[in-house]
């Protein structure tokens, strides 16, 4: 099954209100956008409405970010379209992290899991 990383745009109240996503974000400077960077093996619409819903698993937990599900926007194609699907979820899982590092490099605010 192909996993696909994805990144979704978030209201700009989640670096007012919320202090762990200001926290892990020092290098923002207002400039650019906050951001969601996740991976799913789902198409990237299904999950941000996953996300957007609060969804729970069939043995009830809780599968969507609350960041997402509160300050989500809408989807950023062109910030991971360039990404083509990987194989495994391990892959997926150092695709996220890298990507949204180097979004935060570029001094986006960006919350990953």
């Amino acid at each position: 099954m192909p996993y696909c990383v994805y990144v979704i745009e978030l209201s700009r109240k989640v670096f007012t209100e919320s202090t762990r996503f200001r926290e892990a974000n020092p290098q923002f400077n207002g400039v650019l956008e906050c951001l969601y960077v996740g991976m799913t093996s789902k198409t990237p619409q299904e999950r941000f409405e996953q996300h957007r819903s609060g969804y729970r698993n069939k043995k009830g937990h809780k599968l969507s970010s609350n960041i997402v599900q509160k300050y989500g926007r809408y989807l950023r194609p062109s910030l991971y379209n360039h990404i083509p699907p990987l194989k495994t979820r391990a892959e997926a899982l150092k695709m996220e992290e890298m990507l949204a590092l180097e979004l935060r490099r570029k001094r986006y605010a960006v919350w990953y899991n």
